[in-house]
């Protein structure tokens, strides 16, 4: 099979790979498409080194072609949807429930052959079957907006109550979407122009770049979302955050961030954070929600490419000016 291998930073290349063969508990899938994710940016350009070269990519959609032994319920030619996270089910997190920030999970494309390829073997459990309601389109940004889902779960804030989102990078726009197809009045801010009228034609506000504080406050924001990823911004976010809102780390820094605790305490500002999602109910959520027409995330895809184009995908990804890029196999 063809496989896009991540040999070492800023170099990526098509391979001839082996087929792989499902376990017993394994359902392989024959890709159609896979999205690219900010996280395989980061990998790809180093922010993370991976110990040996791997193949990247987690945003899968594809098609049965292969049922192991242990398998039920699934048929050979049904499309399905990638859960990427696998939690290890035993440890004291996945015991509480909260197997998102297990220790031992499996990740796809970062410790096991990832979606940038032809062909995939995946625990059946993270198979999710599809509707015919739900389009292509739609169903290969399942994974991140299952992301988004999580997100808006994380703050305590009702619909009735203005949020702000600050980044709008894939996880910014779809929960910009999300959020207004929840009822929620929407505030925004990136420093694409294009990614920011997008937002705005959903139905999104802009916040303004002087006087953000202020105009937090006064506009009644409970929930400020840090969908950037950048440690200054973040600063910036916890600078400006009005007495008694939270503050959602979305899009994770890897560098240190800064904040003066007299005023994080003084004003009731709380720092939530927010990673992937809930196995199994986020991915569940996300896909009703689709199913039922409510939220079309496919709306964000700004670009496909055939898979031998990876290094041209991959560059325009780095270039953070496309909302989501979506490799086809087929």
């Amino acid at each position: 099979m063809k496989a896009a291998v991540l040999e070492k930073p800023n170099y990526i290349q098509v391979q001839n790979l082996e087929k792989p063969v499902p376990k017993a508990n394994e359902i392989r899938i024959r890709l159609k498409s896979t999205g690219i994710c900010g996280s395989d940016v980061h990998l790809f350009l180093g922010d993370r080194l991976l110990p040996v070269p791997t193949v990247l990519g987690h945003e899968g959609l594809g098609i049965i072609e292969a049922i192991g032994s242990q398998v039920g319920g699934f048929q050979i030619g049904q499309r399905v949807v990638i859960e990427p996270n696998i939690p290890c089910g035993s440890c004291r997190f996945c015991q509480q429930g909260r197997g998102n920030i297990c220790p031992n999970k499996q990740v796809i494309g970062v410790n096991s052959p990832g979606c940038f390829a032809e062909y995939i073997c995946l625990d059946a459990d993270f198979c999710w079957k599809l509707p015919d309601s739900i389009s292509d389109e739609d169903a290969v940004c399942i994974e991140p907006l299952a992301v988004a889902v999580h997100a808006l779960q994380v703050s305590s804030v009702s619909s009735k109550g203005p949020i702000a989102i600050v980044g709008l990078g894939a996880i910014g726009l779809l929960l910009c979407q999300l959020a207004l197809t929840k009822g929620y009045e929407v505030w925004v801010k990136d420093l694409n122009d294009d990614k920011q009228s997008l937002a705005v034609d959903m139905g999104a506000g802009v916040l303004p770049t002087e006087g953000l504080e202020s105009f937090l406050y006064d506009q009644e924001v409970a929930a400020i979302f840090d969908c950037v990823g950048v440690a200054k911004a973040t600063n910036l976010i916890l600078e400006t955050a009005p007495r008694g809102s939270e503050v959602i780390l979305v899009g994770l820094a890897n560098e240190a961030a800064q904040f003066v605790p007299l005023k994080i305490a003084r004003e009731g500002i709380s720092i939530l954070p927010s990673i992937i999602y809930d196995h199994p109910n986020d991915f569940a959520e996300t896909i009703d929600l689709i199913a039922k027409d409510k939220i079309h995330p496919g709306q964000i895809i700004s670009g496909r490419f055939p898979l031998d184009r990876i290094e041209e995908a991959m560059a325009l990804a780095v270039s953070g000016k496309a909302t989501k890029i979506v490799l086809d196999m087929e």
